[in-house]
């Protein structure tokens, strides 16, 4: 009965129920459970809104920068594509588990128009144990004043990830700023040789549970030779070594990144689904 009451932005007082619920799943909710840990669930911080429809045990979705269904029946599902649609569209992506977020977007679509692409599967892996190979010894945290050797491979990463120039708009101030706090944080990762990054990768996304391995990239020139799976084992170290579990999700289609990390003794646990926005 309660769910005919529709969808509400959740507040404050909701949090330790949101975090309850969270924890439930904490690899998949990965990226909201750490906003809520941090901020809580006030709007002002938060950097978006928390939605459910009959409470947080029966369903969530956060809606801000990226739209992330988190838990719901079909109908949840329906409801909260029905508020996403009525205002102005906020979000640059439709992400999650994929049983949640490709029924979301196939509701959307007609209203927001084609995507730019949709990745339907993305196998969502866990290291859970000690790496099958030896993790890279040479891999290490960037330091601050190594951003402009660290920028060029971030940039190109994201042109070969997302398809789309970072620099775009505003000439790449708002992406330098994005790196510079990642690696002030001490969550970006690289092996430099004559002081060029042969390999990278971040942690783009952290609860107290789970860190998210992100931007993974080799140059291409150094390609073949096993960096990406000894330095994604360095990452994942030192994420186990914080007391989180290391995740990240890959496309299906990205067979040698995939190999990669099976051989660094990744598991699928689930599956996301990424839609890009335009």
């Amino acid at each position: 009965m309660l769910k005919l009451l529709g969808v509400r932005s959740l507040g404050g007082r909701d949090t330790v129920a949101v975090q309850r619920v969270l924890a439930r799943d904490p690899v998949a909710s990965c990226m909201v459970a750490g906003r809520v840990e941090e901020y809580g669930l006030d709007h002002r911080s938060f950097g978006g809104e928390m939605w459910s429809r009959g409470g947080p045990d029966q369903s969530l979705c956060f809606s801000g920068a990226n739209l992330i269904p988190l838990l719901g029946d079909p109908d949840d599902i329906h409801a909260f594509a029905e508020r996403a649609a009525r205002g102005p569209r906020l979000c640059s992506s439709v992400v999650g588990r994929v049983e949640y977020a490709l029924p979301m977007w196939e509701l959307l679509e007609s209203t927001w128009g084609p995507p730019r692409e949709v990745r339907a599967e993305q196998p969502l892996l866990v290291l859970d144990r000690e790496p099958l190979i030896e993790p890279d010894s040479r891999v290490r945290r960037v330091r601050p004043e190594e951003l402009d050797r660290y920028l060029p491979a971030a940039i190109a990463m994201f042109i070969e990830e997302v398809g789309i120039d970072p620099r775009s708009g505003d000439g790449g101030a708002s992406y330098r700023r994005r790196v510079a706090s990642l690696i002030a944080a001490g969550r970006a990762w690289a092996r430099f040789e004559r002081g060029r990054v042969v390999f990278k990768a971040e942690v783009g996304s952290v609860s107290s549970a789970v860190g998210q391995i992100q931007g993974v990239w080799v140059d291409p020139e150094m390609r073949g030779q096993g960096l990406g799976t000894a330095g994604t084992a360095a990452v994942a170290v030192s994420v186990t070594a914080s007391g989180r579990l290391p995740s990240l999700y890959v496309n299906s289609f990205n067979v040698r990144a995939r190999a990669a990390y099976a051989r660094a003794g990744f598991r699928q646990v689930a599956t996301f689904c990424t839609v890009l926005l335009d």
